[in-house]
């Protein structure tokens, strides 16, 4: 029997998931204003943008584990309620550390979301015909919200302030909470054994991961050496935690899956495209104010290319699997994509906005049609009675690419950019040591300084950065270099799989 609401359900899911999807890049054009205000140590801004996917993906599997044992409507309402609570105090956040713990809270609140949305899609579409509309609709939102966030990142900042781009959600969720709460269905539960020691394995050594990463880069908060043993344990409890896994009857993520060269091939795809998608989207969003000087809303219009093409790249994507097959699809898409970033290394302080345009266009397009084929790859590797398991193991691969991504390059660009400034010899050293932060930084000290010390500061600050993009686009381009030639060889021409939009279907029953 068809569920009454359905499509309003559909309608609520898809804002949730928007909201979510949307978060984990909305900050990327507010660097420079957020800067000013709270002035952030390099590290601190990369925690304050990457600290949301970092707790995402390893809380992904857990809450979706969770919503499958004690039902999934009351984790997304309860998602709703720290998502907001997060939000509010991010907005009004007065110190780097108070941003960081709230953008921690918002994601744990997209993580009690996003695992539902499927799931409940399934639940209340029956009919076959109408699931697959709802799932590409779904689909359709998830893809496009990491673009379009920088794009109403960049509109709100222009006409409001930096904390305007979380004060939104907020009547936003007041007015879908009494919504949720009336049109969601109750879910049927299922007790699976649920490993709370998997749980904060998982977490603890993504941070631990993280945090030692940036920190042997930059080395302020603890030392390099302190650092590199933070790093070492993380990588133990990753270690610990995939051993675990092996061992369990019922584990928390199945990295038996890996076993699959496909499988294993596809997952790594998808979070190296992401890593690079993400990471340099941050890093181009700079360049684009404060190398360019462009305005934030006139940032995110320059931006729109990227957005568009993904959104082309997914709605083609499917025909050119089935024309050219799973490895020349996924392995051309990060071959445009590498090939798109390589006229960033011939750019200086001067604007190219038609070459602007046409990398941004390349690299939303390969981005998507890799990922595609990559989740179809991923998908038809993995046995009907994995599906679930896969598609967690994907979803984590996700946010788990966008947090490295910000993670790792944003480090790369720290590190060959503070050395490559030169900076003023009358400027004091106080200034002096918050310039070499970052960029955002530097350009906060110049507006203050103003006259000739401030310009010569502004001017020397851009040149480095733009070094520091040259080394960060040149990791890009070997990573997903190496990747597109590892699918390549390691997949077959063609595959028997099923079209995506049936896989689609499997993973959310």
């Amino acid at each position: 029997m068809r569920h009454a609401n359905r499509w309003p359900v559909l309608a609520l899911l898809c804002f949730s998931l928007l909201l979510v999807a949307v978060d984990a890049t909305v900050l990327h054009i507010a660097v420079p204003a957020l800067t000013a205000a709270l002035e952030p140590s390099a590290v601190q801004l990369l925690w304050i943008i990457d600290i949301y996917s970092l707790v995402v993906a390893p809380l992904l599997v857990t809450f979706g584990t969770l919503g499958d044992r004690y039902g999934r409507r009351g984790f997304v309402l309860g998602g709703y309620l720290v998502f907001g609570l997060a939000s509010l105090a991010a907005a009004f956040a007065t110190t780097p550390l108070a941003l960081i713990l709230a953008r921690a809270g918002l994601g744990v609140g997209g993580a009690m979301i996003m695992p539902a949305t499927l799931s409940i899609i399934r639940q209340v579409f029956t009919d076959r015909r109408e699931r697959a509309i709802a799932l590409g609709v779904w689909g359709a939102v998830a893809a496009g919200g990491a673009a379009v966030g920088p794009i109403l990142g960049g509109v709100l900042v222009e006409h409001f302030w930096w904390g305007a781009v979380f004060l939104i959600n907020v009547p936003l969720l007041l007015i879908a909470l009494p919504l949720a709460i009336r049109l969601l269905p109750p879910t049927t539960r299922h007790p699976h054994p649920w490993d709370a020691l998997s749980a904060v394995l998982s977490v603890a050594g993504i941070l631990a991961l993280a945090f030692g990463l940036k920190e042997a880069g930059y080395g302020h908060t603890i030392g390099r050496g302190p650092a590199v043993l933070v790093f070492a344990l993380g990588v133990a409890l990753l270690v610990w935690f995939t051993a675990r896994q092996r061992r369990l009857a019922t584990p928390l993520l199945d990295v038996a899956l890996f076993a699959q060269r496909g499988f294993a091939t596809g997952v790594a795809c998808v979070l190296l495209a992401i890593f690079a998608l993400v990471g340099l989207e941050l890093m181009l969003a700079q360049y684009l104010q404060l190398v360019l000087g462009l305005s934030p809303s006139g940032a995110a219009i320059r931006m729109v290319p990227l957005m568009v093409a993904a959104i082309v790249g997914g709605l083609t994507a499917a025909r050119l699997l089935d024309r050219l097959g799973l490895r020349a699809t996924m392995s051309g898409g990060l071959a445009l994509t590498a090939l798109s970033l390589t006229p960033v290394l011939g750019w200086g302080v001067e604007d190219h906005p038609l070459t602007l345009a046409m990398c941004f266009v390349g690299i939303g397009f390969g981005v998507e049609v890799a990922l595609l084929a990559a989740s179809d790859t991923i998908m038809a590797s993995a046995p009907e009675s994995r599906a679930g398991s896969a598609a967690a193991i994907e979803e984590t691969a996700y946010e788990l690419g966008a947090g490295l991504g910000i993670a790792v390059l944003g480090t790369i660009t720290t590190i060959v950019y503070a050395p490559a400034l030169v900076v003023p010899a009358e400027l004091a050293a106080g200034p002096a040591v918050l310039a070499r932060e970052s960029l955002a930084a530097a350009a906060h000290v110049a507006e203050e300084l103003g006259g000739p010390v401030g310009a010569s500061l502004l001017a020397g600050a851009r040149l480095a950065f733009v070094t520091a993009l040259h080394s960060t686009v040149l990791v890009s381009i070997a990573f997903l270099l190496v990747t597109a030639v590892a699918v390549a060889v390691l997949l077959p021409r063609r595959q028997a799989a099923p079209v995506v939009e049936r896989e689609r279907e499997r993973v959310a029953a």
